[in-house]
């Protein structure tokens, strides 16, 4: 494809996208296929010859389309969003053009030291320490995802210690409502003891039953290595006490790794940092841009307050990647920062975004998918055949309906055969509940008013 050829169907695909963007509300969210039905239209085998890009494109709309989920619906309040925006669109497609490997410093500067200062750019919009600037101690590094982030953070804690015990009396705590990445992570970083912790009735994190749970590990010869935290769980936003867990963490050397995934992008408002108080304390934190902050997918934020342990552990130099920049401590080189060598100019989507918008529009915006969901719960909490389970820090609703189980699985699937509003069922002690998301970039007031249409609708008398 020569470049001429490049921009003509680069215009097309752009097209196209435009064309997605006013169009996406039109079609049902869920697609109508079966298991199989996309790969039964697809070629056994890759084509021999040069194909047609203008039949490319026709196998999009034939095929890809009729199997997407329409996450950019503003009807999405199913998982946590995955928000995309134009500029980000196209700082990721600058980014797949230049084609940078910013493994090393000299393997691309640019890539280095925008990512370096788009971290530091995040420390000030969410209110995050001082010290983990790039010019401090500490510092910040684009991973794929907040798994990826908490198993980085699980392995430092590892290696650090493991200079106290054995790897397999070493013990890492979480509450009962942390997101499954946190154990999977410490299952793949080697622990063999993962303590899930008690909560308390907004189903955050309890100390005294963290405190209890380290005590018995301590009298049956395990030592503590690690806790993770939650800035807004997936199941119901809850916020874990930050201040005092840390407190405890201390007293026993254990890592402190805070998960603010989703909820860290609403810290750009002033009002919401209450919720991370104590975070000065604490040894590494991730939040995902991808989610909540119009940054397209992947974009992970992942902090730590001292970067020498992270650099440690993950090290290792051979004659072929020395080079002197990093020595200097001017810059990094991220290779060192996570477990894949190669990395993508992935800062550029989110400059894109930072400068396209400004903070105040994500602020805006993020203020308002909390009002909506706001006026959502108050409606719920004022309707006796429903039940708000949990409260509404953030942009969160978790409901049930009063009748029990099968009657609140009914009102899901009432919601979500309309087509234009989809969420998600989940579970809390054994008690099925609905969750509903605010939080796809173009959602209104309308969806939310639709959205509860069909749920006064749905949910019959008690």
């Amino acid at each position: 494809m020569s470049p001429e050829e490049f921009r003509i169907h680069g215009h097309a695909v752009v097209d196209r996208i435009a064309a997605y963007m006013e169009q996406v509300e039109s079609y049902p969210i869920m697609p109508a296929v079966e298991p199989g039905d996309i790969r039964r239209k697809l070629p056994a085998a890759a084509p021999e010859a040069p194909e047609p890009f203008d039949a490319i494109l026709r196998d999009v709309d034939e095929i890809v389309m009729p199997g997407v989920t329409h996450w950019q619906s503003p009807g999405w309040f199913a998982f946590f969003p995955a928000n995309v925006s134009p500029p980000a669109i196209l700082g990721d497609l600058l980014s797949s053009g230049l084609g940078q490997q910013g493994m090393l410093w000299s393997t691309s500067p640019a890539c280095t030291e925008i990512e370096m200062v788009m971290m530091d750019w995040l420390i000030d919009l969410l209110g995050l320490p001082e010290g983990w600037k790039t010019t401090g101690p500490g510092g910040g590094v684009i991973q794929m995802s907040a798994s990826d982030s908490t198993h980085i953070a699980l392995v430092v804690a590892r290696r650090l210690a493991a200079r106290r015990a054995p790897v397999g009396e070493l013990v890492v705590y979480t509450s009962n409502q942390a997101h499954s990445s946190i154990e999977k992570g410490a299952a793949i970083a080697g622990y063999e003891h993962i303590r899930l912790v008690g909560v308390d009735g907004a189903f955050a994190m309890r100390p005294d039953a963290l405190a209890a749970a380290i005590e018995r590990d301590l009298a049956n010869g395990l030592t503590p290595a690690a806790v993770c935290t939650s800035v807004g769980t997936t199941g119901t936003t809850a916020v874990d006490p930050i201040r005092m867990i840390s407190g405890i963490a201390a007293a026993h050397g254990m890592w402190h790794h805070v998960d603010a995934a989703y909820a860290g992008t609403a810290m750009i408002c002033p009002e919401f940092r209450h919720h991370q108080d104590g975070l000065e304390l604490v040894d590494s934190y991730v939040v995902n841009p991808h989610k909540w902050m119009l940054t397209n997918f992947d974009f992970s934020a992942f902090y730590v307050a001292d970067r020498r342990p992270l650099v440690d552990a993950l090290s290792i130099l051979p004659p072929y990647l020395r080079e002197q920049a990093a020595a200097s401590e001017q810059v990094f080189d991220y290779r060192d920062w996570h477990v894949s060598m190669g990395r993508r100019f992935r800062s550029l989507k989110l400059w894109f975004v930072l400068r396209s918008y400004g903070a105040e529009a994500i602020r805006a915006l993020v203020r308002n998918h909390v009002r909506l969901a706001r006026e959502l719960a108050d409606r719920i909490r004022g309707d006796d055949r429903l039940e708000l389970l949990a409260p509404v820090p953030f942009a969160l609703v978790a409901f049930r309906h009063v009748a029990g189980e099968d009657a609140t699985d009914r009102l899901a699937a009432a919601i979500n055969a309309t087509g234009h509003s989809y969420v998600t069922s989940s579970e809390l002690d054994g008690t099925r509940f609905i969750r509903v998301s605010v939080g796809q970039t173009n959602t209104a007031a309308a969806h939310v008013e639709r959205l509860w249409s069909t749920i006064d609708a749905a949910a019959k008398p008690t």
